[in-house]
This record gives structure tokens, sequence and C-alpha cells, in this order.
């Protein structure tokens, strides 16, 4: 609990309405998508960037931690307050799109701006934001930054980070900083975006964040690959890229993951495939998309590919993309809990990467149904076990770990795009010697030197 004199200092310089300490409000902002539960001492609203640094400032000088917040849609904790303190929600005012520049391409926001609403702002005068994480429709720009969010098209356009020219952002002790520009070559100074950019609210909290756009493309169509074995279609995934193909997404569902889509949404798909491959091309001409998926498929069939269905107009492509967008809920009926992780590898690790993971699913007992972004390396995998029984959690969770180092050895990372935050943070050691480990600190006292912003996640 923070004492009545903090609070009343914070509304102070928010406004009544803007800072509350009541039950209520502690219990909304106490959660995120990890169903983890961690109160807050008080919800903050700021108003304005002056807002957001006079509170890091009055936090700072009292030693009061801070946890930033976008839409609170992470799946790993990295939005929970863990020792209390404020919660800084953005949704509220700091929301708007301040500008979209036609001539130089960019956008500028504010964090709090819903990722969809930006896509189709832009879209409206005829350009593009191509992140697309699958949680578009409710998270923020704020949180995307901070996560590096990826999303379906990164095959072909990349992430987050591959956007981020410029933004501002407050430090603990209240200082406002610019980190990059609107140009396009900038190597001036150390690239604060960088370091920003994935940092989950540990360093500092973003206030405006400047955006490269591109012009949105004219046609996009889609296909579908049906294969006998999940090793068939993970080796068509690299091997398209490597034959110079690159489609703007390719996802991929295992064959407990094609079932349970099926059986909760009847949707008719091939339940006795051992995986699917669902991709989508785009261009500015129609005949060139045409030959995007003959040389697709030419792949496709070369690497066991057994059919190739093309979408013939938008309905039929929504329709194949419904299996994809609805997996993770899906998985529902192999059990009340879900460890689920975003583990990512080089794609021609892909393969070894989820024969690995069968032998893990044997071992254990557990299934294990995965999807995900195949087109870059990042599978979504999913130890499905019983809430209600410790022991089978425990032992998903020692499946998890072996799951982790299997992605290492394969030269992968803990995440692709979910962050570290609380979950993952344990594992840390798994991926980074202590020499690493000890520069990421050094740069958390850099920045925070008295650690009151989002303690706790990330390992540090």
């Amino acid at each position: 609990m923070l004492d009545k004199k903090h609070i009343s200092a914070l509304k102070a310089v928010v406004g009544d309405d803007n800072c509350f300490d009541d039950k209520a409000h502690l219990i909304a902002y106490c959660y995120d998508a990890t169903k983890n539960r961690y109160e807050p001492s008080a919800v903050v609203f700021p108003r304005h960037e002056e807002d957001v640094s006079k509170v890091l400032k009055y936090c700072n000088d009292n030693r009061i931690t801070i946890v930033p917040r976008g839409a609170g849609s992470g799946f790993t904790g990295g939005a929970l307050p863990v020792t209390g303190g404020i919660v800084l929600a953005f949704e509220k005012h700091m929301n708007k799109i301040l500008e979209i520049d036609m001539q130089n391409l960019v956008a500028v926001v504010q964090p709090g701006v819903i990722n969809k609403e930006l896509q189709e702002a832009v879209e409206k005068v005829g350009l593009f934001y191509p992140p697309d994480p699958a949680s578009q429709e409710y998270s923020t720009i704020g949180g995307n930054v901070a996560e590096n969010a990826g999303g379906m098209r990164a095959a072909k356009y990349g992430i987050t980070k591959d956007f981020v020219m410029a933004m501002r952002a407050v430090l603990p002790n209240g200082d406002i900083i610019k980190a990059g520009k609107r140009t396009i070559k900038d190597v001036a100074g150390y690239n604060l975006c960088g370091i920003l950019v994935g940092s989950e609210g540990t360093l500092a909290v973003t206030t405006e964040v400047t955006l490269k756009l591109i012009p949105k493309p004219k046609f996009t169509k889609t296909a579908m690959g049906i294969f006998d074995s999940v090793e068939a279609a993970m080796n068509a995934v690299y091997k398209t890229f490597a034959e110079g193909i690159t489609p703007v997404a390719m996802e991929f569902l295992d064959n407990l993951t094609i079932r349970a889509v099926e059986e909760v949404h009847k949707k008719g798909l091939p339940i006795e495939a051992g995986a699917i491959l669902i991709t989508d091309v785009d261009g500015n001409f129609e005949e060139n998309l045409d030959s995007d998926l003959n040389s697709l498929e030419k792949v496709f069939v070369a690497n066991g590919c057994t059919n190739f269905v093309r979408a013939k107009d938008a309905a039929e492509s929504a329709n194949l993309w419904f299996a994809r967008r609805n997996a993770s809920q899906s998985l529902k009926v192999y059990g009340n809990k879900k460890l689920n992780e975003d583990i990512t590898v080089p794609r021609s690790a892909l393969p070894q990467l989820l024969a690995e993971y069968k032998k893990v699913s044997e071992k254990y007992g557990f299934n294990i149904p995965c999807f995900g972004h195949t087109g870059d390396g990042n599978v979504h995998t999913n130890v499905m076990t019983d809430k209600n029984d410790p022991h089978k959690v425990e032992m998903a969770e020692k499946a998890i770990e072996e799951i982790f180092q299997i992605a290492i050895d394969l030269g992968g990372t803990l995440s692709g795009e979910h962050g570290i935050g609380l979950s993952k943070a344990p594992f840390m050691k798994m991926a980074f010697t202590e020499a690493e480990l000890e520069l990421f600190r050094s740069i958390k006292r850099a920045f925070d030197p008295n650690n009151i912003l989002n303690p706790g996640k990330m390992g540090l």
C-alpha cells in the first residue's frame, strides 16, 4: 500500500480523475494474458508526456516502483506489478495518432494507440504498417515496441524493430529523451532506439513513436499446402526461402492443432494431415502473384505436399486463415492449462526442432500441439496439462525447460515475440553467459539506477 501522501501528490500531478487506489482499479490492472495476479498500489493515467515526466521523477525520488502498461495482452507477465507500486496506464489519454506523413512515409503515434487502428488509418491513405501480432485488435503500439512484437507478415516485412525510426521516452529521473530520427540514415551516437525496443519497460517509458510506413500492396493471394508429415512441411518452409521465394506469411499448424480447430469450429480441415502451411503472397501486379504461387506449389510438391489449395477470393482466403487465427484458443480441448512458449530457431533447424519436440511429448505423455510463424522460424509450442494436478504441472514445467534447451542447442532463442517478462526470466542463464547477463544489468543500472521501472522482469 502507498502512503496517502503519495496518492495525494500523484493526484496533484495528473488530477483526481486519473489516479486511483480503490479496489476495483487495483483488481482491473493486476493481471495480463498469463492470468497471474499481482495487485498494484495505485493506477495512474497520464494525460501527456509532462505528466509522465513528473510522475517518474516523484516516484524515483521516493523509490516507488512503476510498471508501464498498454493493453495487458502480454504472455510473459511483462505488465505485472510484482512489487506493487504504480501501474502507469496509457489507454485512457495517450492513445492518439499524431501524424501520418505522406511525403516521408511515417506515422507518429502515442503509446496507447491500438495496432489495428493504426493499420486501418494508414491504409485509408494507401499506406501500410506491416507488423500484425495476433493481438492486433487490442494490443497497443507501446506494448508492441516494449516486446518487439512480430506477427504473421514478419516473414517478408520484418517485426516492430524494423519499423521504429524514432522515439520519445522518459527516463526514471523524469528526463525526456529523443532516440532516433525521421531520417532513413542516422549513425550519430549510439542506437538508443535499438536498446529501447524490446526492453519491456525496464529502461524508460515511451511517450511517442515514429514508425516507418510503406505503400500498400494492391493485391494479395492466399494458398494452403497439405502435408502428410510435420517434417515434410518444415522442409518445405526453409527450402521455399532458399529458392528465393519470399511469401508475406508462412504459417504452420500441426496435426494436433488442426484437430483442435476442427473440433471446436467445424471448418472442414484435413484432420488426417500431418501438417498444413498457410501462405500469402502480395504485390502490385496480379499476374506476378500467380507466378509466385506457381513457384510455391512447385517447391511444396517437391517436398511432400499432397494438395495445394488456392483461395479463389477474399472469402476463401479468410476461411483459410481462420484456422491459424483461432488455433491458440482451440487448444483448450487438450487441457485446462497451457504452457505457451514462442521458441524461434533458424528456418533450416525447423525439421529437427519439431522432431525433438515429439520426443519430449512422448517422454512426458503430454500433448504438445505446435503452430506459428514458421516463415521466420518462430514456433508456438504449447504443453497442455491439468492445472488441478500439481504433479502434472510440475512435469509440464520440466518439459518446457527441455524444450528451451533444444531450441538453444539448435542456435535458437527463448522468445521470438512474447518477450521474457517474468515467466521466462528463470531460463535466461540457459541462453546467456554471465558476462552477457552482467552487461544487461549494467545497461539497466545506467538507465534506472534505483530500479524503479518494471523490476523483476527479464531476469534483471
